[in-house]
């Protein structure tokens, strides 16, 4: 059953298509148009035809879906490789305060947010003024704005003391800011970073020891997927290999 309001994927195989279903509302595609009653009437897994007799089915879309084919990027996101590690790695749940800088595009943030729910939230800070709306956009589409809050803030400026019960940081220079993100965090929650040079960790984890973070480590993610063909297994030509290095380490 479809709601007004839920966000549908349209698929014929080989385009992939994203919206928020509206009564009275047409969504136009390259193989033509579709009346958004026609998707509500039809359902999640029926199928619905646009004005030239094109065919999509009509389907429920996963996060990845939505964070991979969705999203709009005006950055480069963090990959569903490394969000749900981050998520899982920093402990994040139902409940908790956590804090994000910056957002981006939104991508890590809708993950978090799915995991806080419902009585959690992501408090975001992003200096970059003009990321916020589309990355409230990309929220919105996965269904999870009431559950982040977005910021137009440095990290220079003043965080609320020994508030957020985890942290995420994606900033260019991450250690320039460590001691204010150590007072906004309560004492043993875990903080996470995300560089992409060697030279940029080294600065972090100098930073980190300097105000005595704990439980301090570096890994780095790489995903290979394989060509499903069962006689001619073998893997894809390219890879999503580095994307950056993950930091993690606790408040003491």
């Amino acid at each position: 059953m479809i709601k007004e309001g839920d966000t549908v994927q349209l698929s014929d195989g080989k385009n992939r298509f994203f919206l928020k279903v509206k009564k009275g509302e047409v969504f136009g595609t390259h193989r033509g148009n579709i009346n958004h009653e026609d998707i509500i009437k039809a359902g999640f897994g029926g199928k619905v035809k646009t004005h030239k007799g094109h065919t999509f089915v009509i389907l429920r879309p996963t996060l990845h879906d939505i964070i991979m084919f969705g999203i709009k990027r005006k950055t480069q996101i963090i990959y569903p490789k490394d969000s749900s590690y981050i998520t899982l790695k920093l402990g994040i749940t139902d409940g908790m305060k956590v804090l994000e800088s910056g957002v981006g595009s939104g991508g890590l943030t809708i993950v978090m947010a799915n995991a806080v729910k419902p009585s959690g939230k992501i408090y975001c800070f992003e200096k970059e003024e003009k990321y916020i709306k589309n990355a409230y956009e990309n929220i919105k589409l996965a269904g999870l704005e009431n559950y982040v809050e977005i910021k137009h803030q440095s990290l220079e400026e003043p965080l609320p003391e020994n508030f957020f019960d985890a942290g995420f940081i994606d900033v260019r220079e991450p250690w320039l800011y460590i001691e204010n993100i150590k007072q906004s965090l309560k004492i043993g929650s875990p903080i996470g970073f995300l560089v992409p040079t060697t030279n940029q960790v080294t600065s972090t984890l100098e930073s980190l020891k300097k105000h005595k973070f704990i439980d301090l480590e570096v890994v780095e993610l790489l995903e290979r997927h394989y060509k499903p063909v069962p006689e001619r297994l073998r893997p894809e030509d390219r890879m999503v290999a580095h994307t950056g290095y993950l930091i993690f380490g606790r408040n003491s």
